[in-house]
C-alpha cells in the first residue's frame, strides 16, 4: 500500500531508484507499478477489455493476445465460447480462480511496468492452477523489481531476498537458506508451514 501511495508514509522514507517516493506524482509512481493480488478486480466486460485495462491507450489486439500467451492464459481463453470476446460477468464470475489470476497477470504483462507487486497472488489456487500462475509470474518478473507478499512460503523460496515482518517491523532478511540457517522467525514459520503441508 505504501509503494503505490495508497497511504502516505508517516515515519521514515521509502526510496524508488534512490528518490523519496513522495517526490513522485501519484500518476507517475502508479504508472510504474503493476499489481497481481489474491483479490482481483475484473470488470463485467470481455476478456480482451479486462486484459487491455492494464494499458488501455496502447492495447492492440496483438498485444492483448501476446500478454495472454505470456500469462499462460491463451489456451483457456481460446476454449471460451467467444474467445477474447467472451463476457466474463461481474468480478469475473464465469471464470475459475486460476483463470482470473491469469487474466490479472496478462493485465500486468500488457502494462509492462518496471515494479511488480504480487500480493498473495497464488494463495487461493489449486495445485495445477498455482503451477501455471507461478510460471506466468516468473516470466513476468524477468528484468523487473518484484515484491511478493506471501504466507505460503513455497512461493518465495527461490527469491533473491526475503524480508520477514513481525508486528509491522523488519525482524530478519536474507535468502531462504540464510534465514533457515539462522533458526529465527523465518525458520520457525517455515518449519510450521512444512509440517502443515505434509499433514495435508
Amino acid at each position: 500500500s505504501l509503494i503505490p501511495r495508497l497511504y502516505e508514509i508517516q515515519d521514515g522514507t521509502l526510496l524508488v531508484d534512490g528518490v523519496d517516493i513522495r517526490e513522485y506524482t501519484l500518476a507517475d509512481i502508479r504508472s510504474q507499478i503493476a499489481l497481481a493480488s489474491q483479490d482481483i478486480f475484473l470488470f463485467d466486460d470481455t476478456v480482451a477489455v479486462n486484459i487491455a485495462y492494464g494499458n488501455i491507450e496502447n492495447a492492440t489486439d496483438e498485444k492483448i493476445r501476446e500478454a495472454a500467451k505470456s500469462a499462460y492464459a491463451l489456451d483457456f481463453i481460446e476454449n471460451l465460447p467467444n474467445g477474447f470476446d467472451t463476457e466474463i460477468g461481474e468480478r469475473g464470475v464465469r471464470l475459475s480462480g486460476g483463470q482470473k489470476q491469469r487474466i490479472a497477470i496478462a493485465r500486468a504483462f500488457i502494462k509492462d511496468a518496471p515494479i511488480l507487486i504480487f500480493d498473495e497472488a497464488t494463495s487461493s489456487l489449486d495445485t495445477k492452477s498455482e503451477f501455471e500462475v507461478r510460471k506466468a509470474l516468473d516470466a513476468l518478473g524477468e528484468g523487473r523489481t518484484v515484491i511478493i507478499v506471501a504466507h505460503r512460503l513455497a512461493s518465495i523460496e527461490h527469491v533473491e531476498r526475503i524480508v520477514v515482518l513481525s508486528e509491522g517491523r523488519i525482524v530478519e532478511d536474507g535468502t531462504h537458506q540464510e534465514l533457515l540457517a539462522r533458526e529465527g522467525h523465518y525458520y520457525q514459520l517455515y518449519t510450521v508451514y512444512k509440517e502443515t503441508e505434509e499433514q495435508n
